[in-house]
């Protein structure tokens, strides 16, 4: 049997940080909203008798090969993978290949997109039911367990249910809300939002544990951006439900000034150089991807300043990555 299963990335629009175990709790709950993206992650699984394990990754050049379960050892360049066969224990050995259109450290929750497509083509190899919040729930646990500090759920969320939404962590759990129906709307924002890689690779687990940590320390303003970003991710839900693209933009500047205060490293200067070379070529608002420290930027610019804004980066050390937002998320296919 060969399976083949497909998952989005995302780009995050407001609100990131608040899908973090527990500092939604402290804050009784807040919106994470996201776009799925068409860079995504891909899997295929290929059944063997002889019950061997060879797992390679196309986009990094590396793998590993193990003779048997009970010889699968995390630690190598393909953990996260291991982590999950380890723990599913699947029935069969199996050929596994896998590929991530985001470069590593790109801030678009590859890694998180890749492990829901994993899942998604072992569920059905052995013919079980996928159920997405459990398919959500199980990924984010290896995926902790794997970089051994804090994670949040949002990439996961996107990758499985693609497409423009809301996502609510709260105390009696999460649940999606569609924010775009249109397709105009849908169509001026895929054009208007751009995205660029800042030339700077990042670890968010890193900056997600530094932000965790000043909000329990209550180190300088952390606690109040905090509860800023839940009220700017609440006003980025309302303005996308409306379409009115003049105040997305003017939420999407507050969610920057409000992330850059959470720890030490969320901004850079090679950052803030790309940022004021975009607003001077027409750019309307911009803001980091994931937890901050470098990786990929969003901008939304002016109706027709697109060329200008993307020159504007590209001088300035930025790569210019052309998307288009994912309506679908995960699929899975017998091929």
């Amino acid at each position: 049997m060969r399976i083949k299963a497909q998952t989005p990335n995302r780009i995050d629009l407001a609100g990131g940080t608040l899908d973090i175990w527990p500092l939604y709790t402290f804050l009784g709950g807040g919106y994470t909203i996201n776009a799925a993206i068409d860079l995504g992650s891909e899997v295929w699984l290929e059944t063997r008798d002889d019950g061997k394990f060879d797992i390679y990754s196309e986009d990094l050049g590396e793998g590993e090969m193990f003779d048997s379960l009970d010889d699968l050892r995390p630690g190598g360049p393909m953990e996260l993978v291991v982590r999950a066969l380890m723990f599913w224990r699947p029935k069969t050995g199996l050929n596994i290949r896998t590929h991530n259109r985001a470069p590593k450290g790109t801030g678009l929750g590859s890694s998180s997109a890749l492990l829901i497509a994993l899942l998604g083509a072992l569920h059905t190899v052995e013919g079980k039911k996928i159920d997405k919040q459990r398919l959500i729930d199980l990924a984010a646990n290896i995926e902790a367990q794997t970089l051994v500090v804090p994670t949040g759920k949002q990439d996961y969320y996107a990758a499985a249910y693609g497409g423009v939404n809301a996502i609510w962590f709260g105390l009696g759990g999460d649940s999606v809300e569609p924010l775009i129906v249109d397709e105009q709307v849908l169509r001026e924002l895929d054009e208007r939002l751009l995205l660029s890689f800042t030339g700077e690779t990042r670890f968010s687990g890193t900056s997600n544990w530094n932000m965790m940590k000043a909000y329990i320390d209550n180190l300088g303003k952390t606690r109040e951006n905090l509860k800023a970003i839940a009220r700017t991710s609440a006003a980025m839900r309302e303005c996308l439900l409306a379409g009115d693209f003049d105040r997305f933009a003017e939420v999407l500047d507050e969610e920057w000034s409000n992330r850059k205060g959470l720890a030490e490293g969320v901004t850079t200067p090679q950052i803030e150089r790309l940022m004021a070379a975009a607003r001077e070529a027409g750019a309307m608002a911009s803001k980091i991807c994931g937890a901050g420290g470098g990786g990929c930027m969003i901008t939304f610019v002016r109706p027709g300043a697109q060329e200008q804004v993307i020159a504007a980066l590209e001088e300035n050390g930025a790569t210019h990555m052309p998307y288009h937002i994912q309506p679908q998320g995960l699929t899975v296919e017998e091929c």
